[in-house]
Formats: structure tokens, C-alpha cells, sequence
């Protein structure tokens, strides 16, 4: 079967490792000229990080990758701990998987060169697709075109081939925007913050951070309600004395962490309807491209991963079939995507809550039972995605 990607970012590189491992002939299509991510943390938790240890990248994922001990949830201005669950050798042992934080650009970088580079086309921006009885064929701004069997759209949040086979997409400003930043490891030394994921909660926003790249840097992503900016972009430059004002009063680290920041970065949230369908004939999504979400899980990255999983055991186990096994697909991963989409939004309203009583309900749940407690997130990290029977 010969299928194209269209998209060469996390979500299409490990579709494409997974596709070829099941004996498929893949090739993967990106507009860029280059194969490369943002400056930004992403979190890989053990439901996906197993899946990418199948595919023997494990050193390269201890190489480039942090292990974090624990996730430490806050108060926003005394830092009271709220939560501390563990994300270490408790949860590897729990899973049979280890929690990673990367930097995005580190795991594309691992994940394309794992790909064979002829399998690689950077610099193809998709124009148009034609499905014929026989396959499907793409057609891209250089004058190229393709023909597969099947053609997987794994091109984002922003996605071409969504909007070619279902039309325009419809976003809804959530009312939170995010800003973020990197900070060298020894711009902060003097905060001495241990390798867990933390996560300060407070009034109208919340702030996570985590080490990527080694320890060598921070991830900082600082969310909070504000109305006035509605740009959907992740490389609008925001102000460093903004984030400040809007954080004014919350911990010294929260804001030492803000003000060792070189630059930063704003872009707005946005959630979108939930898809009727993600495959047309010979066409279908994931990742984003299909079931995007709120970051308040830190699980968009993971769920693409898991598409992809899911997607090469049905094509290997029904090769001749192909409307059978993308109806499965469907079947199987549309359920689990939409229960994450609608937690992540519901932790938006959670991690911002107003001091008072609805606040301290909830800190009162996450003392007593946690729901990062290895008990009650084992519907999400045990899950193994290629098991599809």
C-alpha cells in the first residue's frame, strides 16, 4: 500500500515510522524547506512514549530528553503544594513506559533522522487533491504531484488537506491567551528548581513550566484570560514586561522564571468543534489536524502519536480493505481524542479559578485524591494504541 503523509512535524514523522515498520511504503510531504519546530517544551507521557521506544529510538530519547520526578501542582502565591504525583521510576514501573519532556525541535529532529531520507520531501505546500477510484492524487505549489493509495493528513492545527476534502474550519476564541518563553539553565540556577513538571495555579491563569533539551534549558508557558489578542500564531513576538504586569502578585519564581526571559512569544487558544468524520474515501486526519486541543493536558502531541499507532495496525492487519480499516480507525481513536479534548477544556476553567469556595473544592480533591495520582490517570498512560483488536 503506498500512502503519503502530508506534514513532516511530530505527528507525521512518527505516522511515518510507524506506517513503514508495518511493511507499508510511505513518503512524507512538508512545506517547509526544512524539516524543524518552534522553540517549545512538549510533554510525552508513557501511553506514547512506548510506542516511540518500539521503534527503537530510545537512546536518542535519553540523549535529548528529561525524565521528570514528579508533578508538583500549586498555589499561585505562596506556592503551596496542591498536588505532588509522582512521573518517575514509579511510573515507568506502573506503565512499563518513562515520562519524557522534550524540546519540539529535539524530537523532530530524532524522529527524521530515524526516517529513511528518501522517504523525506521538504519544500512540497499542498494545493490539491484528487481522489480517483484507483488512489489519490496531490498536487503541490512546486509542481509536483503524488499518487498513494492514501493519503494521511498530518499537517496541524491549520490543516490543508482538512480544509481541501471538509471545508474551512470554524476556531472559537477561548478567551486565554499564552505566552512562552526558553531560559537558559544558568540565567535561573539561583531558583534551584528540581526536575519535576510544575504547574502554579491561580485567579484568571496558570503557569507551567518544565526542563527540556538535556536540562540545558526551561520551558515556560504563562496562560491567562485576556480578551484583546486573538492571533492564532506561535511566532508573534509578545513583551517581557507584559507577561510581568499580568502576574503581578504570584510567586518569585513564577516571576524570576518571567523575568529572565530574552524574549517571548504570545499566540491565542482557541478550541474547535468536534469533526463529524475524519476520513473522506482515500483521505483521512490525525493529530491536530482532526481532534485539536487545549493545551491543559499535555496531550495533543501524544494523541497524534497514538493516531498513528492505531492507523498502521489496521492497515497492516486489513491491507486489502482499506474503507473497513479507516472506519475502524475512526471507531477506535475518535472516542478517546474527544474525552481528552473536552478534559483539556475543562481544565481551563479548573486551573483558574477565583480564590473562594469552588477553589478550594478543589484543592481540597487533588490533596485528598489527586487526579494525577498513578490511580486515577492509568485510563490514559496504560493505554497501548496499537492494540487494535
Amino acid at each position: 500500500m503506498r500512502i503519503a503523509v502530508i506534514g513532516g512535524g511530530i505527528g507525521g514523522l512518527a505516522a511515518a515510522l510507524q506506517l513503514l515498520k508495518a511493511g507499508l511504503d510511505v513518503q512524507v510531504y512538508e512545506q517547509a524547506e526544512r524539516i524543524s519546530e518552534i522553540g517549545a517544551g512538549i510533554q510525552i507521557s508513557p501511553n506514547a512514549s512506548r510506542l516511540l521506544l518500539r521503534l527503537g529510538l530510545k537512546t536518542a530519547m535519553d540523549g535529548v530528553g528529561n525524565r521528570p520526578r514528579a508533578v508538583h501542582q500549586r498555589r499561585w502565591d505562596d506556592g503551596r503544594t496542591l498536588q505532588f504525583a509522582p512521573l518517575g521510576p514509579e511510573v515507568e514501573a506502573a506503565f512499563g513506559a518513562p515520562y519524557y519532556h522534550f524540546h519540539r525541535g529535539d524530537l523532530v529532529s530524532l524522529l527524521a533522522d530515524a526516517l529513511p531520507q528518501q522517504r523525506l520531501h521538504v519544500g512540497h505546500k499542498l494545493i490539491g487533491l484528487e481522489q480517483k477510484q484507483s488512489g489519490v492524487v496531490a498536487r503541490f505549489e512546486n509542481g509536483a504531484s503524488a499518487e498513494a493509495d492514501l493519503l494521511v493528513g498530518a499537517d496541524g492545527i491549520h490543516s490543508r488537506v482538512r480544509g481541501l476534502v471538509f471545508g474551512p474550519e470554524k476556531p472559537r476564541f477561548t478567551g486565554c491567551v499564552a505566552w512562552r518563553g526558553l531560559v537558559p539553565a544558568e540565567r535561573i540556577r539561583h531558583l534551584e528548581i528540581e526536575t519535576v513538571s510544575h504547574n502554579w495555579m491561580g485567579p484568571g491563569g496558570h503557569v507551567v513550566h518544565y526542563w527540556v533539551s538535556a536540562g540545558r534549558m526551561m520551558n515556560v508557558v504563562c496562560v491567562v484570560e485576556h480578551s484583546d489578542w486573538t492571533r492564532e500564531s506561535w511566532t508573534d513576538k509578545g513583551e517581557v514586561a507584559d507577561v510581568l504586569a499580568r502576574y503581578e502578585g504570584w510567586h518569585p519564581t513564577v516571576r524570576g522564571l518571567i523575568a529572565a526571559f530574552s524574549e517571548t512569544f504570545i499566540w491565542a487558544l482557541h478550541d474547535r468543534a468536534e469533526l463529524p468524520n475524519w476520513s473522506e474515501g482515500r483521505v483521512t486526519l490525525l493529530g491536530d489536524a482532526c481532534h485539536p486541543m487545549l493545551p491543559m493536558m499535555a496531550q495533543g502531541a501524544a494523541q497524534a502519536i497514538e493516531d498513528g499507532a492505531a492507523l498502521a495496525a489496521l492497515l497492516k492487519a486489513m491491507p486489502d480493505d482499506l474503507a473497513c480499516a479507516l472506519a475502524r480507525y475512526e471507531a477506535l481513536r475518535k472516542p478517546r481524542a474527544t474525552r481528552l479534548q473536552q478534559a483539556s477544556a475543562a481544565n481551563r476553567t479548573r486551573f483558574h479559578l477565583p480564590d473562594g469556595e469552588a477553589q478550594r473544592a478543589r484543592d481540597e480533591a487533588l490533596a485528598s485524591s489527586g487526579d494525577r495520582s498513578i490511580a486515577n490517570i492509568g485510563w490514559l498512560y496504560a493505554h497501548d494504541a496499537a492494540e487494535v483488536r
